[in-house]
């Protein structure tokens, strides 16, 4: 088998729904799975993983669920325990802005799993 033919990612389904969540905390479920090109009862898996593991809170709004990230979590491998979270959320979703920073500048780089790198500023 060479090198070209085995599939690995470098961001684990795990990471890749948080991301998705961090982009929208109000996403169902189905979107999710989707999103992330997951089976659905794998994605709520992956969302009860993450909510016992402290990453992510869970409440309702309306008939929706919402979802609250936890920036500060550590990473879970002992090799990145000293970081959070919230530097790869800042690297994949961009950093949370106060919506009256509207400060002109270069654009910032947020990559989006689903399509990979975009120019566009949140």
């Amino acid at each position: 088998m060479d090198h070209q033919s085995r599939r690995w990612t470098f961001l684990t389904n795990h990471a890749r729904v948080l991301m998705v969540i961090a982009r929208n905390p109000t996403a169902r479920l189905h979107e999710l799975a989707a999103t992330c090109q997951l089976a659905q009862r794998t994605a709520q898996r992956i969302v009860a993983d993450l909510a016992e593991a402290g990453y992510l809170q869970k409440g309702r709004v309306g008939r929706r669920n919402q979802y609250t990230v936890n920036h500060d979590g550590p990473f879970r491998h002992p090799a990145e325990a000293e970081l959070s979270i919230r530097a790869l959320l800042d690297l994949t979703t961009g950093p949370k802005r106060d919506d009256t920073d509207d400060a002109p500048g270069p654009p910032r780089h947020r990559l989006d799993p689903t399509i990979g790198l975009s120019n566009e500023r949140p």
